[in-house]
């Protein structure tokens, strides 16, 4: 069978290795000169199965309140005149009811663990290095109200299999020296030794690297404008996509099934269908550092709850990414909030890095209210959905595209995941993006 893939970032990219893998002919689409140059390139770089709790939560609403009009805020919201943003703003205060929490950490920690088993299965097989650290990752809280919170969400992780194990300061300090100096002001944390860290465009570039030696074709800035059906209610279907090459021509392309992994751009592109997802862009910034003292950088994956920052160490550079802004799809930098971050970096590590010449980036983060992604069938016959990560789209990414390829082939996947478009083995909860249209 005929497959193209639309995106080529770490979602599209595995959809197409294990594509091939059972036997497809496929072809990978995206805009941009290469792999993973969207909202795969530079962010937090943690696989983080730990960090599952969704952003839909009564102390996530209180805190979007307290934050409003703070340029430097973890979350800056800006309302704009789009029927989206206000439809996924009050889809997103319905999932904050104490009742679709639980279901929806059960849903995210299911496909986040399948995931990280699915990246090492992959890193097994290929040989790749990306940087990776198998450390763990450190969630450190400098807010006694906020660790005390923390300590349920914990327990639901070690309930659900994700050993989330609460650690004292002392813990804290032997597990990462670099904190030494933040002593007095850390109250508690938590510590997840199978979570891990990596350079995920690195990861990307490499996975399509070995899947085009193996017979993957990339087609790099081509720019997918339409997609044409054909047929009426169960037998419509996608007869060609029309492009732009990268000659500036326009083309259709044919195939027996599409696999729409676009990231923040999937929403506009399938509303012409009458597919209304409900995916809106979280802009996040990351900044990367130059090591100068690598003694005083950490070097176990940390997570910052007093700022929303994650930080990874990549060899000889310190990532460290956050906060969100709903503002569009402008991916322009606000130096307020890039100096926000390096303001707290210095102040956590302030001999680790070269923090006069730091390289600033920001990518739209897939959203839904409910921060599952969609995976799976629409209800267009060969149309299939894999995107929607927000967040975790490193996290989820080599196990969504496994799941999307045994969906393809008519394979229910081997999880307890609410997968889109498709009847689950218990009762269908509420949660979920569920079925589109």
């Amino acid at each position: 069978m005929k497959v193209i893939v639309l995106g080529a970032g770490i979602a599209g990219t595995a959809s197409a290795w294990f594509l091939h893998k059972a036997g497809h002919e496929v072809t990978v689409i995206d805009r941009r000169p290469g792999p993973a140059q969207e909202t795969s390139f530079a962010n937090g770089c943690q696989i983080s199965v730990s960090h599952a709790q969704p952003w839909a939560n009564p102390h996530t609403l209180l805190k979007v309140i307290k934050w409003l009009g703070k340029e430097d805020a973890p979350l800056l919201f800006r309302l704009r005149p789009e029927l989206l943003q206000w439809q996924w703003c009050v889809q997103f205060l319905r999932e904050c009811l104490p009742g679709r929490i639980k279901h929806n950490i059960r849903q995210i920690v299911s496909i986040a663990e399948y995931s990280r088993q699915t990246l090492q299965a992959v890193r097994a097989e290929i040989g790749m290095d990306y940087d990776f650290l198998t450390r763990g990752i450190l969630h450190f809280y400098t807010d006694q109200r906020e660790f005390d919170k923390s300590l349920a969400a914990a327990a639901l992780m070690r309930e659900l299999g994700c050993p989330r194990n609460t650690v004292s300061v002392d813990d804290i300090i032997r597990l990462e020296p670099a904190l030494t100096g933040l002593r007095d002001k850390i109250v508690g944390g938590d510590f997840t030794a199978t979570d891990e860290s990596g350079d995920v465009y690195k990861f990307t570039c490499a996975l399509a690297e070995k899947a085009a030696e193996l017979g993957v074709q990339f087609r790099f800035n081509t720019t997918v404008t339409r997609l044409l059906s054909e047929g009426s209610g169960a037998h419509k279907k996608i007869k060609v996509i029309e492009v732009i090459d990268a000659s500036g021509r326009h083309q259709t392309l044919q195939a027996d099934t599409f696999v729409v992994a676009l990231g923040s751009f999937s929403a506009p592109l399938l509303k012409p269908l009458d597919i209304n997802l409900m995916i809106y862009p979280g802009k996040g910034y990351s900044a990367t550092y130059q090591v100068i003292n690598p003694e005083a950088a950490p070097t176990v994956s940390l997570t910052d709850d007093s700022h929303k920052l994650v930080m990874s160490r990549l060899g000889q550079r310190l990532r460290v990414a956050g906060t969100c802004e709903l503002n569009g799809y402008s991916r322009a930098l606000n130096p307020a909030r890039c100096n926000a971050i390096t303001q707290r970096v210095r102040t956590l590590f302030p001999d680790a890095c070269d923090y006069d010449n730091p390289t600033y980036w920001a990518g739209l983060r897939p959203l839904t209210p409910s921060n599952i992604p969609y995976i799976g069938k629409s209800k267009i016959a060969n149309l299939f959905l894999n995107t929607g990560h927000g967040t975790l789209g490193w996290t989820m990414g080599s196990g969504s595209g496994r799941a999307i390829a045994d969906i393809v082939c008519g394979r229910q996947p081997d999880l307890d995941f609410a997968f889109t478009g498709m009847p689950r083995r218990q009762p269908m909860q509420m949660g979920s993006p569920g079925i589109v249209g």
